[in-house]
């Protein structure tokens, strides 16, 4: 690392908190800094000073002899920088090449073809339908609305939820369990054997999910999530008790006082 300092522009209920789970597994130093929802449930627009979109997660690296910090944005990119220049050894990354097939189109393995795809399908797929999840359910029929129109507007949101979000989400979540009965050599994690960089992008939604942003869904096909798909099910529960997600967990316990996985608005922004 030598004189390398690496920053994660938090914000609380974010998808930052995967980044701060791929940083533990690291074991890089690393320096926090805590911005905090604003009561319309938005980022600070201190944020804005780190990247345009003033969105978290952002991460800023800082090189020796650099004029100018590194500034990543997006998960899937954070993800892959990171894991490209300091994962030391760690198989966060699947190798990529088979035996003997090295450059040759078709020659990539399995593991990492399927490490490549959900770096992709998770912030675009997966996480439009988690968010308009998410926006139906604490927006529409949220506190925030007027207790008068409340009545209407929640039954706009279940509409749609039923109509649109459910199948979507049930069609991703069906996905995700086939990708673990085929997952290479009989592994537990979607890209074989071993925790990558995808699984950790998967942790946030995934455990937020199980544990609340999931209820909105309804009657699942076998009665319940676990039911229904059981590797998931089972798979969520074991990134839960990654050691790496644990400390992350814990670090903002310290910070924070307390730790929650879904957005919820705070107090003013504080460096760390």
């Amino acid at each position: 690392m030598g004189e390398v300092k690496v920053k994660l522009h938090w914000l609380n209920g974010s998808r930052a908190q995967s980044i701060l789970f791929l940083l533990e597994e690291l074991e890089i130093p690393y320096e926090l800094e805590i911005y905090r929802r604003q009561k319309d449930m938005l980022a600070p627009p201190e944020l804005k000073k780190i990247h345009p979109l003033g969105k978290s997660p952002a991460v800023t690296i800082t090189a020796p002899g650099a004029s100018e910090p590194i500034i990543l944005a997006e998960s899937g990119f954070i993800t892959q920088y990171l894991c490209d220049h300091f994962r030391r050894g760690k198989t966060l990354v699947p190798q990529r090449w088979k035996d003997g097939q090295e450059g040759k189109v078709g020659g990539e393995t399995e593991e990492w073809m399927r490490y490549q795809y959900l770096l992709h399908y998770i912030e675009g797929s997966f996480m439009f339908t988690m968010v308009m999840n998410f926006i139906l359910s604490a927006g529409l029929k949220g506190s925030s609305v007027p207790f008068f129109v409340r009545p209407i507007t929640t039954f706009i949101a279940n509409q749609m939820i039923s109509m649109v979000v459910a199948p979507n989400m049930k069609r991703h979540f069906g996905m995700m369990e086939q990708l673990l009965e085929t997952s290479p050599g009989g592994g537990s994690y979607m890209c074989g054997r071993t925790l990558t960089g995808a699984d950790i992008m998967l942790s946030y939604p995934l455990i937020a999910g199980k544990d609340g942003a999931f209820d909105s869904i309804g009657q699942w096909d076998k009665g319940s999530f676990k039911e229904t798909y059981p590797k998931l099910h089972a798979y969520i529960e074991r990134l839960a008790e990654e050691p790496a997600w644990k400390r992350s967990v814990e670090r903002i316990k310290q910070i924070e006082g307390r730790f929650s996985l879904l957005p919820t608005p705070g107090e003013p922004s504080a460096r760390i």
